[in-house]
């Protein structure tokens, strides 16, 4: 089995995440820009953040034998602080680079009119650059945000076939289907989806375009979440070609629409972590 977890943040995992994620069958991952977990002080914090994510990470992912891609973007939580927010000019330079296969993560938090700024210009940076975009849908007040973020999608120049609509639920799956975007779960310990529910989900809306995450980050959070749907589908009755749809190829085709991928790592090992080594310097 062949696991591509499209929406995990590394940045806070360990290397033991990364090497029990290949022994449960992760081979390739998008790693999406977020919030720092405290107030950032200067948008040169993300300079630094970006060029760790096109570095560093896939560098310490290549040493367990999985691909890392990443998602670059002013996310929802940081968008109404003007702190934050001249990251946005500094963000085409970041985009033209061969490791980011989507605009994200962009979408809505609180849905202020800060957030509807921040959304609506990095669906033009997507469109601009060929990319795809990554947009997360609120925590809170699920299906009001959903509709706000369907409505700024089709006010936007890109298409819905190159958007996907995360942290999805019960609640807003079928209008986030009827948009016509790209479907992404979240699997958690003890919020937003588990496995069953998301077997249940499937089983009443089928694999097509649906996309599922484990979305591990600072808080609770389990990176091997993608291997126990895939498991818990397989005990539902789905085969396993509709194992290898949901947790390999639609990741492949939403997020090979940059023409950014590359899946073939070899197996892990390979050369001593050492500061000289060129592709830490991926972002210069």
């Amino acid at each position: 089995m062949r696991i591509f977890d499209p929406h995990i943040h590394m940045t806070s995992r360990t290397t033991d995440d990364y090497r029990a994620m290949y022994d449960s069958g992760v081979r390739a991952l998008v790693e999406p820009s977020f919030w720092l977990g405290q107030p950032r002080t200067s948008p040169a914090s993300f300079y630094d953040y970006f060029d760790a994510l096109l570095g560093w990470e896939p560098f310490r992912a290549a040493q367990y034998g999985i691909a890392h891609h990443c998602t670059l973007a002013l996310n929802p939580k940081e968008a109404g602080d003007p702190r934050c927010v001249p990251v946005l000019d500094a963000l085409p330079r970041y985009l033209a680079k061969d490791g980011v296969v989507a605009v994200g993560e962009i979408g809505y938090d609180s849905m202020t009119p800060a957030e509807d700024h921040a959304l609506a210009a990095q669906l033009q940076l997507a469109a601009d650059h060929g990319l795809p975009a990554l947009v997360h849908t609120p925590h809170r007040d699920k299906l009001a945000g959903l509709r706000r973020t369907v409505d700024a999608v089709r006010e936007s120049a890109l298409p819905p076939e190159r958007v996907l609509l995360d942290h999805l639920n019960e609640t807003t799956v079928k209008e986030a289907a009827d948009s016509g975007c790209w479907l992404g779960f979240s699997i958690y310990p003890d919020t937003k989806m588990d496995e069953d529910r998301m077997v249940s989900v499937l089983k009443r809306h089928g694999t097509e375009k649906v996309l599922v995450n484990s979305a591990a980050d600072w808080g609770k959070s389990d990176p091997l979440k993608t291997r126990k749907v895939a498991d818990a589908m397989l005990a539902a009755g789905f085969g396993d070609e509709d194992v290898e749809q949901v947790l390999w190829a639609n990741p492949v085709a939403f997020y090979g629409q940059s023409g950014r991928l590359q899946l073939d790592v070899p197996a892990p090992g390979g050369p001593a972590l050492h500061e000289g080594n060129s592709i830490l310097r991926g972002g210069e």
